[in-house]
């Protein structure tokens, strides 16, 4: 009851602003999100006279912590209240990296405002989400022309309007790249194997259990497990199992926080599924991905007549290298092949604005806000 009115007492600050002063909102569903738009709100506080106001439904994020003259954070939890609040919201600009709105729980608001969609992961827009789940958007932040050529494919298949499409970037990569630069490569004996996969039925955990994760040390490698946060929520007896297992094995480690990035950077290979962070170890580290086959992660079956392949579909092989699930008992072996295979390889990619998001992202928040009259 105490979090209700605590809640409720910060949608009644945010609404006693001046209009001036909540023009512009960024929400973040949590600690996880904080990192896809930290450097855009750095670059406008500090490149722009522009107020922001900062929600997020979680008590660790970093982004609830900021002090700045011309920003102000709101904690309001998941739940009726968030959602009440944000269909009768009036803002002029709201940025977040939530798709499927006006589709579940979250609408729209009721007054005219305008909504930016950025990106939290380099996957495909037409496979990997949801039918719809742009739709809502008024802008949408692209983070590499897979992106904008996704977006135009799906509104031309489904007839919908025209969104406003942008070329941003992907601050989480930008972040990667700049971390790697003040470390020196890891010279690990054994190597470091990663093991990041995604989440849902038909991800590694979900479908091969402790599998991988036994190979892997079997052969004597170092190994550590980094799930996606909705696999520790949904697969969590799963995680447990392989945790409790090799909690003694001094080769084992775990990591749950996927906003850190020591693992990312300690590593020398990742064994991955769908998941979009081998794209971002891949293009920000230039470190090799070993994929297993597990079915493709397809929330829109209706994909392949949108006449796109999806970018992490055609992106494997010029990455790493590709295990049939039947293959799994010498995942080892393939991890010793593709280490050799790409030593010293660099990975080309085509992002937008790369090292460079958070300064684009500010300037094109900067410019939709001056074209909105107050």
């Amino acid at each position: 009851m105490f979090k209700f009115f605590e809640h409720l007492k910060n949608v009644i600050a945010f609404n006693q602003l001046d209009k001036s002063k909540r023009r512009l909102v960024f929400y973040s569903e949590g600690k996880n999100y904080w990192v896809h738009l930290r450097a855009t709100i750095k670059a406008l506080l500090q490149n722009y006279d522009t107020p922001i106001c900062y929600i997020s439904s979680d008590d660790d994020d970093p982004g609830l912590a900021i002090r700045h003259e011309n920003y102000q954070s709101f904690k309001i939890d998941e739940g009726w209240v968030r959602n009440w609040f944000f269909e009768n919201i009036d803002t002029d600009v709201m940025v977040m990296t939530m798709p499927d709105i006006n589709q579940y729980q979250v609408k729209r608001s009721k007054n005219k405002v305008h909504y930016v969609y950025t990106q939290h992961s380099l996957v495909s827009l037409h496979m990997t989400y949801r039918p719809g789940a742009h739709d809502h958007y008024d802008s949408i932040f692209c983070s590499a022309p897979h992106h904008k050529a996704e977006i135009i494919a799906l509104e031309k298949h489904y007839g919908l309007p025209k969104k406003a499409l942008y070329e941003h970037g992907y601050e989480w990569l930008d972040s990667i790249i700049a971390e790697a630069k003040k470390r020196n490569k890891p010279k690990n004996s054994p190597k470091h194997v990663l093991l990041a996969p995604s989440w849902g039925p038909n991800s590694i955990i979900d479908l091969l259990g402790s599998k991988v994760a036994d190979a892997v040390l079997n052969k004597g490698f170092k190994l550590t497990l980094r799930p996606h946060p909705q696999t520790i929520i949904f697969a969590k007896e799963k995680i447990d199992a392989i945790v409790i297992k090799h909690k003694d094995n001094p080769l084992f480690n775990y990591e749950a926080n996927v906003a850190g990035q020591e693992s990312l950077h300690n590593s020398d290979i990742m064994i991955c599924d769908w998941s979009g962070a081998a794209l971002d170890y891949a293009f920000g580290l230039n470190k090799p991905v070993v994929f297993i086959d597990v079915p493709r992660k397809i929330n829109n079956p209706d994909y392949k007549v949108i006449g796109v392949e999806p970018f992490e579909v055609s992106i494997r092989k010029k990455i790493g290298v590709v295990v049939a699930i039947d293959d799994i008992d010498n995942i080892a072996n393939h991890v010793e092949d593709t280490l050799k295979k790409y030593k010293d390889t660099i990975f080309e990619n085509n992002i937008y604005s790369l090292n460079n998001a958070g300064v684009k992202g500010a300037q094109l928040i900067n410019d939709i806000l001056n074209q909105i009259k107050i």
